[in-house]
């Protein structure tokens, strides 16, 4: 069904108590109520990046502390891959900083790609802005996942980053998206942004053609140096209603509780997961942020009866 602003707005503003309900109904209709999918999350290139992203600690426009480092080596990725899968988590997901992937980190990232899907893991690859050839090779490696977050509303977007335009990131999505690739698309909350701003990015996702089959919602991990680090904090009941309205306007996607987790009590996670969130990134750290302790995850998920999804039971 498609949505009309107006209408996504009366949804997201109904009675609380009716808004969850409705998203959880919906979520019984696709998923099961008691499996979650972890997903694990590794910076392979960190820090010195060209763009300017107002909440990013790797962006070369701000003093946050974090170092450049090389790329990673690859045995030292597939290491921890195998780690990861351990650890419980389906998918393996891949970042590296900058615009856009060079040729030769391009060709690494496809050869590891090759020997993590080798160990049973799907894949996940977030390398910034791609051209259709480039999202086309990652295909042919075998890449599952293509990470491209539009972070927030096209009206407010501008406000958030200047070095790349919101049509800059629609365009990778297109690319994408015609070479084959899975989507993985969300947004961050608390950079300022209304909730009008928060209805429109997660309607324009839904709008498209084929909505992501991921989508993580991100709640914002404020970093000194940057010129969101002190943005006042998201409203609880709003974030909820957020992933409650993800749910509803994309009932067949993983809603996935990202960034921002380590700051998030057991109860407002419980919540989420009732109102459709399904997903999680799972390990101590998301690329430079800390992340929810692992030991504290597993004791959340034995506490309220969430059992591990495994790749090959994975329907998106």
């Amino acid at each position: 069904m498609s949505y009309t602003f107006s209408q996504a707005k009366e949804i997201f503003y109904k009675p609380f108590m009716e808004l969850l309900y409705e998203a959880h109904k919906i979520h019984l209709e696709h998923f099961s109520p008691s499996v979650i999918q972890t997903s694990t999350l590794l910076s392979i290139k960190t820090g010195a990046c060209s763009e300017n992203c107002a909440y990013c600690a790797q962006s070369s426009h701000y003093k946050t502390g974090v170092a450049k480092e090389k790329f990673m080596d690859r045995e030292e990725i597939i290491s921890l891959a195998k780690q990861a899968k351990q650890a419980g988590s389906s998918r393996f997901c891949m970042g590296a900083s900058g615009r856009s992937p060079s040729e030769e980190e391009l060709e690494e990232v496809c050869q590891i790609v090759r020997e993590i899907k080798e160990l049973g893991l799907e894949t996940c690859a977030t390398l910034g802005l791609l051209s259709s050839r480039q999202a086309s090779k990652l295909k042919e490696a075998g890449l599952d996942f293509y990470n491209h977050n539009v972070d927030t509303s096209q009206e407010f977007y501008s406000q958030i980053i200047s070095t790349r335009s919101f049509e800059d990131r629609l365009g990778t999505l297109k690319n994408v998206r015609e070479a084959g690739l899975k989507l993985c698309v969300g947004g961050i909350l608390g950079m300022g942004e209304s909730n009008d701003d928060r209805i429109k990015m997660l309607l324009l996702l839904s709008q498209l053609e084929t909505p992501p089959e991921s989508v993580p919602i991100n709640q914002l991990v404020k970093i000194p140096g940057t010129p969101l680090a002190n943005t006042p904090e998201v409203d609880k009941f709003d974030f909820v209603r957020t992933i409650a309205l993800a749910r509803i306007l994309m009932p067949t996607s993983y809603v996935r509780l990202s960034a921002g987790r380590k700051a998030m009590s057991e109860e407002l996670q419980a919540l989420c997961f009732f109102a459709g969130a399904n997903s999680v990134f799972y390990g101590d750290k998301l690329l430079t942020a800390a992340n929810a302790a692992p030991s504290n995850d597993d004791m959340l998920f034995e506490r309220l009866n969430l059992q591990r999804e495994e790749f090959l039971e994975m329907k998106a």
